[in-house]
């Protein structure tokens, strides 16, 4: 079977998510995570957060920025 695993970034202000992007590799995850926080950081009340969704649809947090 395949290996279905999904990396998404997520960032969200004020509780409401603002954007998502979902990749393969989680290398990209990664670099779109700190790429994320360096465009968006800024952002009043900014959260970033990187999670691993496996094949059986559940989700990993791997990073969050600002750490909790």
């Amino acid at each position: 079977m395949a290996n279905l695993e999904r990396y998404r970034v997520t960032l969200a202000t004020g509780g409401a998510v603002v954007m998502q992007g979902e990749w393969s590799i989680r290398e990209t995850g990664e670099r779109k995570f700190r790429s994320w926080i360096g465009s968006y950081g800024g952002i009043s009340e900014a959260r970033v957060v990187l999670t691993e969704m496996g094949d059986d649809g559940a989700e990993t947090v791997l990073e969050e920025w600002p750490e909790a």
